[in-house]
């Protein structure tokens, strides 16, 4: 499989939904670094799709995008608000750790997880929360207290990305990010916080924050971030 033909994959998930869906893209024959791309709250869609299969192209990794939705595909904000809420948190967290579980069986030796507003702070959470998971780059994210996950426990290295200008307030402004840099900090978790001059969403070509100059730099950083700590 080169490095941007998708195949929709189902894998065995402890979720008491059942097995979860995806799409991988990358052979790990070629790219044995696995990583876990997890959508926005609209749904793997196609747009996060495309951005799963830049990264595998652009930072040669076995991408697996999971469908935390199970088939629903959110077509406004309003449908996206609807299907978030009626998210099994913890079961998503299995989910995560079921698709490490598969791209390791698939021949991939360590796996990453990164992921974007939603999967932001899923990607928060599976890096305390999944054994499987080696290394964590979360977007503009950050767990609320539906999804109960102890920040300060993460033992594995996590290098987050939030936008300056971001007005989601409770989730991922400036007032919380830098809270919780202080709070890893504190902890001695192993992190590293880049910020720019954006919006909320500002890696999504279909949001009117999208900035191409800070997505470039970000996946840049993400890319070298998960080699250092994939490889091996």
């Amino acid at each position: 499989m080169s490095s941007t033909v998708r195949e929709r994959v189902s894998f065995p998930s402890e979720n008491g939904l059942g097995d979860a869906q995806g799409v991988v893209i990358g052979d790990p024959n070629q790219y044995p670094s696995g990583l876990i791309v997890v959508h926005e709250w609209w749904g793997m869609n196609e747009q996060i799709q495309e951005e799963g299969a830049q990264i595998a192209a652009e930072g040669g990794f076995t991408v697996l995008v999971p469908d935390m939705y199970r088939g629903k595909v959110a077509k406004d904000r309003e449908e996206a608000g609807h299907i978030m809420s009626g998210l099994d948190w913890d079961g998503a967290i299995l989910d995560i750790s079921a698709g490490a579980r598969y791209l390791i069986s698939l021949g991939c030796g360590r796996v990453g997880v990164m992921g974007f507003c939603m999967g932001g702070a899923l990607s928060f959470a599976a890096a305390v929360r999944c054994p499987e998971i080696s290394a964590a780059a979360p977007f503009y994210g950050i767990p609320r207290p539906n999804l109960p996950a102890d920040l300060t426990k993460i033992q594995i290295p996590v290098q987050s990305h939030f936008g300056e200008k971001d007005q989601a307030a409770g989730f991922s402004s400036p007032a919380d990010y830098n809270a919780l840099k202080e709070k890893l900090a504190a902890a001695g978790v192993q992190h590293e916080m880049f910020t720019y001059p954006a919006g909320h969403g500002f890696t999504n070509v279909n949001n009117p924050n999208y900035s191409a100059d800070a997505t470039r730099l970000a996946l840049s950083r993400v890319y070298d971030f998960m080699r250092r700590n994939l490889s091996g």
